[in-house]
């Protein structure tokens, strides 16, 4: 059997979130081989979004983590993590649910992210009104121009800001530097330490103004083996969990594996050489051109029509699938993939034995 194959697949109706937990151990002890320790490492939960995850790295020392969204939050600290940063600014309403997931899980230490001194004061008043006192870190803007400060004499004043008013306690600084891509490993480390250089500064400068600065939270997946170097950087991998085509195709060099698939079926032939399945955009990630997916046993296939429940195929060559027939995915964009799904199917020793609720797919818990 191919290690994807599954036995009982006739009972998995389609389409279908698979997830292989000795594959992704086997991730987790590569994730743990770069970071050297697992106080080194602070993963992201949006990746995967579900508890069983989490507490297979909890079982591997790692206590920090790193989330997006307020139900991810919730359900990280309903899993008894012992803290947690919510790396996404909180305005509007998500103030007070921050707010109240702090009081109703004392026993984690929450963290968030701000770039903007009207909203750090916003989230001052509303701490001392809570009587919190919230740990937060000044989002920096490093290369990706989506959030953040860039490092310089305004960073500088929002920290300050931060150091000084009630209700917060300085955390240090956030850095993703999200658009290094480069597949060749040579080019991506110089962008990382050029995105990185001025962050380093940054913090040596505040420290020297006599602010404290407990942490920095950099990088993602593709620059974590750079950041894992440093020795005194929270690492905030995500994907390397459950892998994706698009990162193998990428980065090779990280070393990690699909541990996480979609299984879909043909559900019609319309050609010799042309399949219809059951794979639409409200089943695998759709806001990248194609390539969306690699199948395992079919990758010849190329894509020529994808909609919201269709994904029609076609090979070089007339094909011997019929109507019926399972397709083994990797997602080349595994994270919102996992999203679109209300739970995975577990697989082990090529059997379907469990589902796992993908609980944090959802915006709201109960907070």
């Amino acid at each position: 059997m191919a290690w994807y194959s599954i036995r009982n697949a006739d009972q998995i109706p389609s389409p279908a979130l698979l997830v292989y937990p000795e594959r992704v151990s086997a991730n987790l002890a590569r994730m743990l081989t770069i970071a050297g320790d697992p106080t080194r490492l602070r993963p992201h939960l949006k990746t995967h979004k579900l508890a069983e995850v989490l507490r297979l790295q909890t079982a591997r020392g790692i206590s920090r983590f790193k989330c997006a969204t307020i139900a991810e939050a919730e359900l990280a600290a309903g899993c008894g993590v012992p803290d947690l940063l919510l790396a996404y600014p909180p305005v509007g309403p998500n103030v007070a649910r921050l707010l109240r997931l702090i009081q109703a899980f004392p026993q984690t230490n929450f963290l968030t992210i701000a770039d903007d001194p009207d909203a750090i004061r916003a989230l001052a008043a509303a701490s001392v009104q809570a009587n919190v006192r919230l740990e937060l870190l000044l989002d920096i803007d490093c290369g990706q121009h989506r959030s953040g400060v860039a490092p310089g004499p305004r960073a500088h004043e929002i920290y300050h800001l931060i150091a000084h008013l009630p209700g917060l306690r300085p955390g240090g600084l956030h850095a993703y530097d999200g658009h290094i891509h480069d597949a060749s490993l040579a080019a991506r480390a110089a962008h990382c330490e050029t995105a990185w250089a001025p962050v380093s500064r940054l913090r040596d400068e505040l420290r020297q103004a006599g602010l404290p600065v407990p942490r920095v939270v950099a990088g993602g997946t593709p620059t974590f083996p750079f950041h894992a170097r440093r020795g005194d950087v929270e690492c905030s991998p995500g994907t390397c969990v459950f892998w994706d085509a698009g990162y193998e195709a990428k980065f090779p060099d990280l070393g990690f594996a699909p541990a996480a698939l979609v299984l879909t079926r043909v559900v019609s032939k319309p050609g010799a050489n042309r399949l219809c399945l059951d794979l639409g955009h409200k089943a695998v990630a759709s806001e990248n051109p194609p390539p969306r997916v690699r199948f395992l046993n079919l990758p010849e296939a190329t894509a020529v029509a994808h909609s919201e429940e269709h994904l029609v195929v076609e090979t070089p060559a007339p094909t011997r699938l019929g109507i019926g027939d399972c397709l083994f995915g990797v997602p080349w964009h595994i994270c919102p993939t996992v999203a679109l799904h209300a739970e995975a199917v577990v697989i082990e020793n090529g059997e379907a034995t469990q589902r796992w609720q993908v609980a944090a797919r959802d915006r709201r818990l109960t907070i």
